[in-house]
């Protein structure tokens, strides 16, 4: 008697006392050992049934790689982090070394040298980029052709067919066309992301063949991978997308256009900031006629405050209407909640005006004279804020100086100020970048300092780095716990100098005598494991660098 093999499998999963077999026990048997028995003899049918199939034919051999082999202290390293990525707990006691967090530093090291990936190590590195989004670009870098060709074998590595980092390096062909023409949108947005980065006009009108039949969505991604090599080439494209029927394409074709200065959109966004923004000379300090209070409820006090001081100061007058020409250059109409119309347009205005406008408009004044001016009747969070947008989304580092103001100043309390250092530090050169995080950190301690140095360039520099090291002594002494520096720590074992680690090794020590009894004597243990790995790590990583400098291994 046969049975459908689709109810024995449900029966087992469920359980006999849930779902009856279709069986029939012998005398003495449980209802569970004959569903077993069932399904070992219509396993047995099933094989014995089954149709010879057809041998397929063989993969062709994979492509070579010129590269150079990694050195074998650096091929053995690579094994180790391999094999440790999944071992590593979700707890960070404990002074060894977090190996799971070398892998990405370790990848981005060996592309630097041009290596290639051992080839008996190309699955596990295809799966340590399957499961972690992060380490892709550069473990399919490393793996370069050989690992695309393996991906293609197996279906759970098919990311590696589509990512952008490791298309952007092989040569242009015939099946690039076929990939844009019928590919999955990764596979397009990938192709197109590598044009763009090899012949910026051609991806462009690419792009502009196939503009109208995209899906919205679609249309969308495909517009910000113009975001790189962003050039006034683009122009003309980026203005006829300003009358696509999609809002969200619409906004983003204008903020492009905006970090154009040179751009006519620009140009008519400059136009209309100078008719809401301008210098009050007169000294007359009479009310602006604002009538936006739903921005401000301070809006009396910082009025009053205004008009005791003397001297030029700056007026704002903001739109009262939002037309169809400004709906078109990518104002939105509707303010979110609990933000007013009139400040909602005004903000969008000044953030997409080129920055080298308001110099002719303030009289010639540079940006750190423009943002000393007071500005009437309590708008000045507002506009300052728009400005800081400006300097980031134009990368123009005098005014992100300029709002910055010195790193000495007491940081704002979170959401309650209209500066994101942040955000201005990126448009800073690295190295001035570093010295502002520095100062701050020397100033204020390490509590407001997190998001700071995620912007700062890798490894820090050494004032950053000296800074650092400091602030985690005082916060020892200071009598925290390691814990409760957690973020920054871990980001001094992937972004500190490895030079450092010899002045660290001094903190691994427990102080003699500490203060506050034995919770102070506790912390003052737990920070010496802390530095412990602190240093394992650093000195970790010189080796790493060290083994991928060291000579090369025999060709694969």
């Amino acid at each position: 008697m046969t049975h459908p093999w689709d109810e024995l499998v449900t029966s087992a999963l469920l359980g006999t006392a849930r779902r009856m077999p279709p069986v029939r026990a012998r005398d003495g048997q449980d209802t569970a050992a004959a569903l077993l028995d069932a399904a070992a003899v219509e396993t047995v049918r099933r094989r014995a049934g089954a149709v010879p199939a057809v041998a397929r034919a063989r993969p062709d051999p994979a492509p070579g790689d010129v590269r150079p082999p990694l050195p074998p202290a650096a091929r053995r390293r690579l094994s180790l982090l391999l094999a440790d990525r999944g071992s590593t707990g979700g707890g960070r006691r404990g002074a060894a070394p977090d190996l799971t967090e070398l892998l990405p530093q370790w990848l981005a090291a060996a592309n630097r040298h041009g290596y290639q990936a051992p080839p008996a190590l190309l699955p596990a590195l295809l799966e340590a980029a399957r499961a972690r989004t992060d380490l892709r670009p550069e473990a399919l870098v490393l793996g370069g052709p050989r690992a695309r060709w393996l991906a293609g074998l197996n279906p759970q590595w098919k990311f590696a067919l589509r990512s952008g980092p490791a298309a952007s390096r092989a040569a242009a062909g015939p099946a690039d066309t076929r990939v844009w023409e019928e590919g999955l949108f990764a596979e397009r947005a990938a192709h197109l992301t590598s044009l763009r980065r090899r012949d910026p006009a051609a991806a462009r009108e690419l792009l502009a063949g196939v503009w109208p039949t995209e899906r919205a969505e679609d249309r969308l991604m495909f517009l910000d991978v113009l975001r790189e090599g962003l050039s006034a080439a683009d122009e003309p494209f980026l203005e006829g997308a300003l009358d696509d029927r999609s809002r969200n394409v619409r906004a983003t074709a204008a903020e492009l256009l905006s970090a154009l200065p040179g751009s006519a959109l620009a140009a008519r966004m400059a136009e209309r900031a100078r008719s809401c923004v301008s210098l009050d000379r007169t000294g007359d300090t009479g009310d602006t006629g604002r009538t936006d209070a739903t921005d401000h409820t301070s809006a009396t006090s910082a009025t009053s405050a205004t008009r005791t001081s003397e001297g030029p100061r700056i007026t704002v007058e903001a739109p009262h209407e939002c037309d169809k020409d400004m709906q078109r250059d990518g104002v939105v109409v509707k303010p979110p909640s609990g933000r007013g119309e009139r400040s909602w347009w005004l903000s969008q205005i000044v953030e997409a005006a080129p920055l080298a406008a308001w110099r002719e408009r303030f009289g010639g004044r540079s940006p750190a004279g423009i943002v000393a001016l007071p500005v009437m009747d309590g708008w000045q969070p507002e506009l300052h804020a728009a400005w800081c947008r400006a300097a980031v989304r134009q990368r123009d580092a005098e005014w992100a100086r300029a709002l910055l103001g010195p790193a000495s100043e007491p940081p704002a309390a979170e959401g309650t100020s209209w500066r994101d250092p942040a955000k201005l530090l990126s448009a800073l050169p690295a190295e001035e970048r570093a010295e502002w995080v520095a100062e701050f950190v020397s100033a204020h301690g390490l509590s407001d300092a997190f998001r700071l140095l995620g912007v700062c360039a890798v490894p820090w520099a050494e004032p950053l780095g000296r800074a650092i090291v400091d602030a985690l002594d005082t916060a020892r002494d200071a009598g925290g716990y390691p814990w409760s520096f957690s973020g920054v720590m871990g980001l001094a074992e992937r972004c500190l100098d490895p030079a450092q680690a010899d002045r660290l090794e001094v903190l691994t020590a427990q102080p003699q005598e500490q203060d506050g009894g034995p919770a102070a004597a506790g912390a003052g243990a737990y920070w010496g494991e802390a530095f412990q790995r602190l240093v394992g790590t650093l000195r970790l990583r010189a080796t790493m660098l060290a083994e991928l400098s060291g000579p090369a291994g025999r060709p694969a």
